[in-house]
Formats: C-alpha cells, sequence, structure tokens
C-alpha cells in the first residue's frame, strides 16, 4: 500500500504538549508545529522558563500572529494536552516520565528520546534494560498509548526559520496502530515530512541508535542528514 496523505485524520484541533520543549529538539517541533497554526504548549520543570519559550517561538519568522502557543510546567501541560512529546535528555527520561504518569493517563506519548553514551570516539547507542526508551516510557505510562517517532529529525533544521521543507520520514514505532495515522498527520503538518509505520515497541531500539549513525554522517559531512523510506 503506498504512502497517501489524503488518508491521514484532521489533527489540526489537537493540542500538542513538548516535554523538554525548551531543549533544542522539543523547541525545533514546537516552533515548526506553531508554523503549522497547531496548538502547542511548552513543558519545563520550571514553568517561568516555559513561557520565555513560549513567547520567544510565537515572535518567530513564519509563526502566524496570535498562534495558540503558550508554557507551563510538565505536569499542567501533561494534563491540558491531547498528544504529548516526550523530548527530554535521556539521563533524565526515566524520572521525568514516571513523575507523569497520572496527569498522562489516556493520553497520545510520543517519545523521541535517544539513548546514547559520548566518548572520545564519538556516539554510541546504549543499552537499556527495557529494550529502549520507548519501551521504557510504555513501562512507566500503563495508561497512556505510548508510540516512538521524530527520533531523527535534526534540530538545526527544525529551528532555522529559512528552512520551508524538511523532507525526511518520521518512522514511528507502535503496539497501537490507529496511532500511526494521529503521528503521521502531526508529521504532515510539517511541509516535506511523512510518518511512516516501523513496526512494533520492540523495532524502536535500533531507530533510536541510529541515531549515532546519523551524527556521525553529519559531522563527517557537514550535513544534517535524516532519513527517507523508498518506494512509498
Amino acid at each position: 500500500m503506498a504512502y497517501d496523505a489524503s488518508t491521514l485524520p484532521d489533527v489540526s484541533g489537537l493540542t500538542v504538549g513538548i516535554i523538554g520543549g525548551t531543549g533544542d529538539q522539543g523547541r525545533g517541533l514546537a516552533y515548526r508545529f506553531a508554523r503549522a497554526g497547531q496548538s502547542v504548549l511548552i513543558g519545563s520543570r520550571t514553568a517561568e522558563r516555559a513561557v520565555r519559550s513560549a513567547e520567544e517561538i510565537a515572535a518567530l519568522p513564519g509563526v502566524p500572529a496570535g498562534a495558540p502557543v503558550s508554557g507551563g510546567g510538565n505536569e499542567e501541560v501533561a494534563r491540558r494536552s491531547d498528544v504529548v512529546i516526550i523530548a527530554v535528555p535521556w539521563d533524565g527520561h526515566a524520572a521525568t516520565v514516571a513523575a507523569l504518569a497520572e496527569p498522562l493517563a489516556g493520553r497520545i506519548v510520543v517519545d523521541c528520546v535517544n539513548p546514547l553514551g559520548f566518548d572520545k570516539q564519538g556516539p554510541y547507542a546504549l543499552t537499556v534494560a527495557e529494550g529502549s526508551a520507548v519501551q521504557q516510557a510504555a513501562a512507566l505510562l500503563p495508561d497512556s498509548r505510548v508510540c516512538a517517532a521524530f527520533n531523527h529529525v535534526s534540530a538545526p533544521l527544525l529551528a532555522d526559520p529559512e528552512i520551508e521543507r524538511i523532507d525526511l520520514d518520521v518512522l514511528i514505532c507502535t503496539e497501537d496502530r490507529e496511532l500511526v495515522g494521529v503521528v503521521a498527520a502531526l508529521a504532515a503538518r510539517i511541509p516535506g515530512m511523512r510518518g511512516i509505520y516501523a513496526g512494533r515497541l520492540r523495532n524502536a531500539h535500533q531507530i533510536e541508535a541510529f541515531t549515532a549513525n546519523l551524527i556521525a554522517i553529519n559531522k563527517r559531512y557537514k550535513a544534517h542528514a535524516g532519513i527517507r523510506v523508498t518506494d512509498l
């Protein structure tokens, strides 16, 4: 079955919360969704920092005047959002997710965290007891609908206001097939992006780990490489 964006659900009315929205990845995703007119909530451990970040994003080029972008503490954002993206550093992943288990109950949770280590030889994948970051999230959030996506999106590309299109595919891993359409539709709000189903949660570890390869590619070729799946 070929990829067909016309079959994707309408997600324009959903509120997207980003836990870790003041970091590079979270802020970049927030900017792109805000440019598309999506309602966006920036989450941070410090509400004041999240509010400042939201104000800065709302003022960036390409964001419509009066765009619904606001900030708050992580728990508030989790409660007010329809879809919550986890974009925190790996070393704080488990504690942050566990603390939000109750407000995230019933929510769609998209984990884009990559468990990586760094040494003199560069980045490398870390071993995760649960198998992957998203499997850890799923174990900590038994009442949420969890998937992995947006792992390979370049933060500098997301943040660059002069870039109109980001031509790459977002690989989606989940046990819940209905989520594939919702997350793919959110990805499609960013011009050039497609959301592609890439298997169950047990297949997410190699997607997260592949980020180390992309970092090496980017360093070698001074690029912002992504992934595009052919023949779809």
